[in-house]
């Protein structure tokens, strides 16, 4: 079941065993190689450098030789875009992409069959843990005999990394995909988890979080094509194996894809992802083949319906510029259940031989196939009214950078001005017990608005919501949302006193301030009330009265710096749109 190619260009896996990945600079090799013979057809360059200096690349097949972005945005061509290598080490996605794009450039009746859509890709996204090659880091995974590491070279796992950016990488690819803006993205990957009788499955976009006329069509158009043609090529295809309890006999549940993730970043952009996830248990050359046909049957349903796909993209980003309230937070939705055919193995438990206990395993003697249930919904969990600007100021530049990256348009104040607004008031966060990618994450956030009159300074920045980028500002400016810059811990520094006391001196202080705050009398109070065991504690007790009495309050502790606008400001704009190269 592996395609044809042309003897003159035959890629790594090709030429051996089909059990070999190509690495690195072979990769690109081939693609300058290409390019070199066929200039007509694809243009490969370099677009950024990774953390350890390597040089990233990306190329791009057209079937008529229109190279330029500016051209191909202005004649509206639909853009497909097919990301490898996020993962070297699950890496049958960059030798698929390799194939074709050589059969694009020998094969005239492929190229052809493009039309008007343009191939985007990059070849490998994480150079660097493509060049960490060996065999072993992949614990449950057939083949191939070597390949490259997950983490980059500072160690971060780049399918977390698009919010946050601490990677290079993830900085060049926040500007290269803005700049592209594709229509349909594929991200390719190999899973890990249950076993069942597929090779190739598949997570996308949530269609409820996607969102109203595109999210239908995702969901009652495209997903079902894309099955269906999965299954006529010799390749039935499944939801991602997500189980709802143990194994798949209880139901499946879709992926929560917030935009940490691949596929929830392109939601950002109501670009429609795919991440397609083949079954690490299945022969290296099987997953390629699966892999390989899953990417060219969503290109030509793009190519066929790519001009309904970007009516409704920019349909939704029309609706993004005028919407008021957004959903902030989802949840999987177990009320209304869809059924899937599932082809499964019987899941048994059998005696250990390293201990004592029963360990789970799956009897391939035993396969099966029946309806399961598959929870392909999600609710919203929070949804919040937003303003129609926010303030930024220039001192949270990481912040800033990140908007414009992504094509934000801000307005940059010419001169000092005082704003009325609503500052979020941070009452409580909950965060990991250790790192995670990097950062402290927090998990929970309680807070609440309270009205704020600013200074704002000339160079500080205004992020209207009437425009179509307004999902990203919303979805990384309001605290509470799945990946807020917030929860990253962007804004940590505004959680710290800077200021301390000397018990001695201020025990006298404490106890005027509780004569003169009613407020604080009364919370102290109840804090005295609740931890009786504390009280014998000098520390404790004076702690607590410094940091709720207001006479030693610090401006801004815990106090997002960002104001949420209402009122009709701005001069002449100085529009800051995100520049991508």
């Amino acid at each position: 079941m592996t395609p044809d190619f042309s003897p003159a260009f035959p890629t790594p896996f090709e030429r051996g065993n089909h059990n070999q990945t190509t690495d690195w600079a072979s990769c690109i090799t081939f693609y300058e190689d290409l390019a070199r013979h066929f200039p007509a057809v694809l243009r490969f360059f370099p677009i950024g450098v990774s953390d350890s200096g390597i040089t990233m690349h990306a190329g791009l097949v057209s079937a008529d030789g229109v190279f330029d972005r500016e051209a191909i945005r202005l004649a509206q061509r639909p853009i497909f875009f097919n990301n490898n290598g996020i993962h070297p080490g699950e890496p049958e996605g960059i030798d698929a992409c390799m194939a074709l794009v050589r059969d694009f450039c020998t094969q005239p009746e492929r190229l052809a069959a493009l039309g008007n859509t343009v191939f985007l890709f990059i070849p490998v996204y994480n150079v660097d843990g493509c060049l960490n090659r060996q065999s072993t880091s992949r614990v449950n995974q057939v083949g191939p005999e070597g390949f490259g590491f997950r983490a980059n070279g500072r160690n971060l796992d780049l399918n977390r990394d698009f919010i946050k950016c601490d990677s290079l990488a993830a900085q060049v690819f926040n500007r290269f995909f803005t700049a592209w803006n594709p229509d349909v993205m594929v991200d390719t990957h190999t899973s890990n988890g249950a076993d069942y009788q597929y090779t190739m499955t598949l997570i996308h976009t949530q269609t409820d979080k996607l969102g109203g006329a595109l999210g239908n069509w995702l969901r009652d158009a495209m997903l079902p094509a894309i099955y269906g043609a999965m299954a006529q090529r010799g390749w039935p295809t499944c939801p991602y194996v997500n189980p709802v309890k143990i194994t798949p006999d209880d139901g499946i549940e879709d992926f929560l894809e917030v935009p940490r993730f691949s596929t929830g970043y392109a939601a950002l952009h109501q670009t429609i992802g795919f991440m397609p996830e083949t079954h690490m248990l299945k022969p290296f050359a099987d997953r390629y083949a699966a892999l390989r046909t899953l990417v060219e049957v969503v290109l030509a349903y793009t190519v066929e319906h790519g001009a309904t796909i970007q009516a409704l993209r920019r349909a939704a980003r029309q609706a993004a510029a005028s919407q008021r309230t957004w959903p902030v937070l989802w949840k999987p939705d177990y009320s209304r259940p869809a059924s899937f055919r599932f082809k499964g193995y019987a899941a048994v438990q059998r005696p250990s031989q390293l201990g004592n206990y029963l360990r789970l395993a799956y009897d391939r003697n035993q396969p099966w196939e029946r309806d399961i249930a598959w929870f392909n919904r999600c609710v919203v969990d929070l949804e919040v009214a937003t303003p129609r600007s926010y303030l930024i100021p220039q001192s949270w530049r990481e912040v800033i950078n990140r908007l414009q990256w992504n094509g934000v348009v801000l307005e940059r104040l010419a001169e000092d001005q005082v704003l009325s607004g609503q500052v979020y008031q941070i009452d409580d966060v909950v965060s990991r017990p250790g790192p995670y990618e990097g950062h402290m994450f927090h998990d929970g956030v309680t807070l609440h608005s309270v009205d704020a009159t600013v200074k704002a300074r000339a160079g500080d920045v205004l992020v209207h919501l009437d425009q179509p980028r307004a999902r990203y500002a919303v979805e990384t400016l309001e605290p509470q949302a799945h990946d807020s810059f917030f929860r990253w811990g962007f804004f940590n520094s505004i959680l710290e006193k800077k200021e301390a006391f000397s018990d001695y001196v201020f025990e006298d202080t404490a106890q005027e301030m509780l004569e003169q705050e009613p407020a604080l009398r009364e919370a102290f109070a109840r804090w005295q009330a609740e931890n009786p065991d504390k009280l014998s504690d000098q520390q404790a007790v004076l702690s607590f009265i410094f940091a709720t009495g207001q006479r030693h309050a610090e401006p801004g502790v815990a106090a997002l710096p960002s104001l949420a606008c209402d009122l009709g400001i701005g001069k002449t704009p100085d529009l800051l749109a995100g520049c991508p190269g």
